[in-house]
């Protein structure tokens, strides 16, 4: 409930969006493919869509869920809660039902909004589905006009939930203070104007959607939401960004240091390519047509802390950094003892000032472990959120992230506690014990790795993957599993994770014996497979994407079978042939294919170049 009503209200994000619904009516709000909104249309939709929720019960203060597809009813709906006062829960319509629970039951909410394809599944858990596609005439014959309500700074606007180490997700909870912060100063540093198109590529449960939408809607921008497939893979989201004349947008950082590796035509409008949510590892290229910038900042903290344009710089012998802190946000780095640490020590960072949240939803003892007293402010009331993570300030005043103090780790984006899938793994009654670790691939991405002590020696992978899948979403699931007798500990009684053995054929935890490769076919697309995911081997039968491969790591594949082969495997089908038996059958269907459409001297050239690349 909000109890902030003696405070001053304040002309909130729902208010500013008004605004430019009334200045520019018929001007382009959002678009997903062929279905618009203008600033017009996305007013009126919220107002009625609010109106229904109140009709429902919904008043100010509560916390609504919304599950729903990426498309343009995700900001209608979220408009419509924040216009009631209430604070609005992105869920991500594929979320395990387990972890639907936690969240749902965590938060208090009694109210979804969602489409009717979810509302069977989110009905079990909700007092009250409000299924947009299903009730549209309902909500069609609500009025248009504003429902007035006002908000103060402390007024709480969303939540998101993020992994937790104690085995279960905590949702960090932030206002409309922080929200507004957030958004004059993006608007601030990228120039955001009206005449701005601006991508949305996020998940709909991570922090960057707010980003993606919430500045842009207040400076009377276009938001663009780029289709699924195209978000995820970095070659065909560079020609959409250009095709689409985007000026600003945001990938997260795997997706950036493969993008800026391309050439992009100079005529490109893209001003602004933003990035964060991991650990940068590369300079742009000289010559890029449009700024690269580097962001730091954990949920807690409203999306951003740091920002900062990195240079082409390919003689750093240095990380690139993660920019300076943002308007209104003051940075620390305290050495163990609470003292601030000179230039390039490295201690633990702290974030203070007006992006700190109040805290996590509804748990007060990890709040009050992770965000303390500010010892540097006046205001006794000003609060310091404790990142954990290790940094140092750089001589030119900006940051140098070094890793994390903890067990916490980020995976294509999102930041994952490894003790909640240790959690997860140890509720299995076949599990005896086990510990997860964390390591790059081949393409420099981050991958999860389970040992496990079992109980059942009779214990298959599809078992174990299926019972996390009921908790955990994809990209907190292993990819590897493997079987150890004991896990491996150190004098002082803790893991020893040095001493924790590699993945071989032998350990691996599998639904069948290890297959070798039979055919040059096999052989060839067994080595690209095992390259980009810095295996050693792969059996036959082995589904990759098992192993650590993402969409990411489809399209490499897809690149290097191209270059071996000169055949071109759709992305899509990639999924349908997920082992390496399967691929390798596709690509010798394709030669098959080409090879039948050649004239005699094609095809003796391609034989020639195919016995030339079995011989290397």
């Amino acid at each position: 409930m909000d109890t902030n009503s003696a405070k001053p209200r304040v002309a909130a994000v729902p208010h500013l969006v008004e605004t430019q619904a009334s200045l520019k009516p018929d001007g382009l709000a959002v678009c997903a493919g062929s279905d618009c909104l203008s600033y017009g249309e996305l007013n009126f939709r919220a107002n009625r869509l609010a109106r229904h929720l109140r009709s429902s019960g919904v008043i100010r203060g509560n916390i609504v869920a919304v599950c729903l597809e990426r498309s343009v009813q995700f900001p209608v709906a979220c408009l419509a809660v924040l216009k009631l006062g209430a604070a609005y829960l992105p869920i991500d319509p594929n979320t395990p039902p387990d972890r639907l629970r936690m969240m749902l039951h965590g938060a208090g909410v009694s109210t979804v909004v969602t489409q009717a394809s979810f509302a069977e599944a989110v009905a079990r858990e909700a007092q009250i589905v409000v299924a947009l596609d299903r009730e549209k005439h309902e909500i069609d014959a609500c009025s248009p006009d504003s429902l007035g309500i006002s908000v103060t700074r402390d007024t709480l606007a969303y939540v998101i939930y993020t992994s937790g180490s104690t085995g279960t997700p905590k949702g960090a909870a932030l206002s409309h203070g922080n929200l507004l912060n957030l958004v004059s100063w993006h608007n601030r540093a990228f120039h955001v104007t009206a005449e701005d198109r601006v991508s949305q590529v996020a998940s709909i449960g991570f922090d960057a959607t707010v980003w993606e939408i919430w500045p842009n809607l207040v400076a009377g921008a276009s938001v663009h939401f780029a289709d699924e497939q195209i978000r995820t893979d970095p070659e065909m989201l560079r020609d959409w960004l250009v095709r689409e004349n985007i000026t600003v947008s945001f990938v997260s950082t795997p997706l950036a240091e493969r993008m800026i590796k391309f050439s992009w035509p100079r005529e490109t409008k893209l001003k602004f390519l933003l990035t964060g949510a991991d650990t940068l590892h590369y300079y742009p290229p000289a010559g890029l047509p449009f700024e690269f910038v580097n962001n730091y900042g954990p949920t807690e903290c409203t999306v951003v802390a740091t920002s900062g344009v990195i240079s082409p710089n390919a003689g750093e012998d240095r990380l690139p950094p993660i920019g300076r802190p943002i308007d209104n946000t003051n940075i620390y780095i305290l050495d163990k003892n609470g003292k601030q640490s000179p230039a390039g020590k490295i201690g633990e960072m702290y974030i203070g000032g007006a992006s700190v949240g109040s805290g996590y939803l509804n748990d007060p003892q990890l709040t009050a472990e992770r965000f303390v007293r500010d010892p540097f402010s006046s205001d006794k009331d000003a609060r310091l959120y404790r990142t954990g993570d290790l940094a140092c300030w750089l001589a030119d005043g900006q940051i140098a992230f070094h890793g994390r103090i903890d067990d916490q780790v980020k995976i294509r984006g999102h930041r994952i506690e490894l003790n909640e899938i240790i959690a997860a793994l140890d509720r299995y009654p076949a599990v005896r014990e086990s510990v997860v670790t964390a390591t790059e691939d081949g393409m420099g991405d981050k991958r999860l790795i389970a040992y496990i002590v079992r109980r059942d020696s009779t214990l298959t992978l599809t078992e174990i993957r299926d019972f996390l899948g009921r908790t955990l979403p994809t990209y907190m699931i292993p990819s590897t599993f493997v079987a150890v007798e004991a896990i491996p500990l150190g004098a002082s009684g803790k893991i020893n994770r040095s001493a924790l053995p590699a993945p071989t054929d032998q350990n691996i935890l599998r639904d069948e014996e290890f297959v070798r490769a039979k055919t040059a076919t096999e052989e060839r697309v067994a080595e690209i497979v095992t390259s980009l995911l810095g295996l050693d081997s792969i059996g036959m039968n082995d589904n990759f994407f098992y192993l650590g491969g993402n969409s990411l790591f489809g399209t490499q594949v897809i690149a290097r079978v191209r270059e071996s082969f000169d055949v071109e495997v759709p992305l899509l089908r990639l999924f349908d042939c997920s082992t390496v038996e399967a691929l390798a059958s596709e690509v010798d269907q394709l030669l098959v294919t080409k090879i039948e459409e050649m004239t005699e001297d094609e095809a003796q050239r391609l034989l020639e170049l195919n016995t030339q690349q079995s011989s290397l």
